[in-house]
């Protein structure tokens, strides 16, 4: 199984078996010369390696692993091209330590488990210790993460776990709270540089039988976007163009002839990934579809999480469509759903119809401007105590305190509606949901108006049943306020933000 196309992961019984006489390092295929550049380029020792200076100081936790100092168990969270596996790779040259690899893509619990009684029998005969390193461990399902709990809580195994998803949603609490955390940064630019330079020289890599133009190399850094693989995978492609066209240099034409796909410069965790959903939620609410389904492609194509695109779109259905196309926030629920049930990357289709509708769907904000309005007033200390016909008289007393005394119900109407107060006295008459001429909306706003005149006790117009002014004759007295409304803005701004963590629109 290819593990982020570095090295080759043997099964979990070919793994160990390689330890004890295989060519290869622990549980990994050994290195021959036809093998990747990025593979032969892979860091021989710690010092080889470039980037995450923040974990390697004297005494920090990935210096101890890497040496064997400490048998911790870690979790090792980064990008694409950071250097997880390269640790990992680090690790398994140890000497003193038996190395066993596999991958979440295709061990289950049984192969788990197989490594973990291996490992305990050895230790129990003196043997030496076991570390275990999971690739994409992310991927494993709660009851097979809960199988190394044990494990890695007595240290019958040293866990040396990798993923690019975000652990805190993605591994369970027990086993995160059994291991150290350890987060891997994107490499940048200076870094992707010094390991071009080094793969031109090196005599694992061109051994200076090429040289690189500076507008090439920029090219190849550019392309890269932080992912190391990415560059030196670029790197080898243009040299084997070089060379066909019996040239000793790259030029920037050659390395762009070589490699004509650009990597999509988008950090999940940093501003790319907050402007790219900015422009997505954007695009929708300005219904300009084809913008929304290029961002969405972007997202997708970059890794993207589609468990944080389907949720965008659920807040968004409500937010910027709402009453204007009820069914939209069954669309986005629906899209949410098949992200767990059909998963990628046959789940884009679902997304994308999604956001066809959405960016298609008449739009209103109505229910954005309600409940913020409405929490603002909450917010200042409006709204007094509950009306008394409105109170719970279902429990014994309540009737003596006049819970329930005066209220009227609605359904004995003829209408289904009466004349009541359901606001605390100081809300009386205060409208905070103002609906839209928009869409489906249209008729609420046409009704609207007809239900606030009986509640309140208005007069209701004989000929047509509702208000002169096509639904817009109404009370008024809650979101007139210029200071209302900019409180509810707030609160919008607030709800979106709280969704995902960060402002994104």
């Amino acid at each position: 199984m290819e593990s982020e196309t570095l090295f080759t992961l043997g099964e979990p019984a070919a793994a160990v078996s390689a330890v004890a006489g295989s060519s290869g390092v622990g549980g990994f295929s050994p290195v021959g010369p036809d093998a990747p550049l990025p593979v032969r380029m892979r860091p021989a020792n710690l010092d080889e390696l470039v980037g995450q200076e923040h974990l390697l100081a004297p005494g920090a936790p990935l210096r101890q692993l890497v040496t064997g100092q400490a048998p911790m168990s870690v979790i090792l969270w980064g990008p694409p091209g950071s250097g997880k596996t390269t640790i990992a790779h680090l690790v398994a040259s140890a000497t003193d330590r038996r190395f066993v690899a596999m991958s979440a893509l295709s061990a289950g619990v049984k192969d788990v488990r197989a490594v973990i009684d291996t490992a305990r029998r050895q230790r129990r005969s003196g043997g030496p210790p076991t570390v275990l390193f999971i690739d994409e461990v992310h991927r494993f399902s709660k009851t097979q993460q809960d199988s190394l709990l044990a494990a890695v809580e007595d240290r019958t195994v040293t866990l040396l776990a990798a993923t690019t998803e975000n652990p805190y949603f993605s591994v369970i609490s027990p086993l995160l709270s059994r291991c150290v955390l350890l987060t891997l940064h994107p490499l940048d630019d200076t870094a992707v540089r010094r390991l071009l330079h080094r793969a031109l020289t090196d005599e694992r890599g061109l051994a200076g039988a090429l040289t690189l133009d500076p507008e090439a190399e920029e090219h190849l850094v550019r392309l890269a976007g932080g992912d190391v693989r990415k560059a030196l995978t670029a790197l080898e492609a243009a040299a084997g163009a070089a060379t066909a066209l019996g040239t000793g240099r790259i030029d920037l034409a050659t390395a762009e002839r070589a490699v004509d796909t650009a990597a999509v410069r988008y950090d999940r965790a940093g501003d790319a990934h907050y402007d790219v959903t900015s422009a997505f939620i954007k695009s929708m609410r300005g219904s300009d579809v084809d913008a929304a389904l290029h961002w969405l492609a972007r997202m997708l194509v970059a890794g993207e999480d589609a468990r944080f695109i389907a949720r965008r779109l659920v807040i968004f259905a409500s937010e910027d469509v709402g009453m204007a196309d009820p069914s939209a926030l069954s669309v986005a629920t629906a899209a949410a759903h098949a992200v767990e049930y059909v998963g990628l990357p046959e789940v884009q289709l679902n997304l994308a119809q999604a956001v066809i509708h959405l960016a298609t769907a008449p739009k209103s904000n109505s229910a954005t401007t309600a409940i913020g309005a409405a929490i603002a007033d909450v917010r200042a200390g409006r709204g007094g105590a509950v009306p008394r016909g409105l109170r719970d008289a279902h429990y014994a007393g309540a009737r003596g305190l006049g819970h329930g005394t005066g209220y009227r119900y609605p359904h004995d109407d003829h209408r289904g509606v009466v004349r009541q107060q359901y606001v605390p006295d100081d809300l009386v008459g205060t409208d905070y949901y103002q609906p839209s001429q928009h869409g489906a909306e249209r008729a609420v706003a046409t009704r609207l108006p007809l239900l606030r005149r009986i509640v309140r006790g208005l007069p209701v117009p004989a000929a047509t049943g509702t208000s002169p002014g096509g639904g817009r004759d109404q009370v008024r007295s809650g979101t007139d306020d210029p200071q209302s409304t900019t409180a509810a803005a707030e609160v919008t701004e607030e709800v979106g933000d709280r969704a995902d963590g960060k402002g994104q629109q």
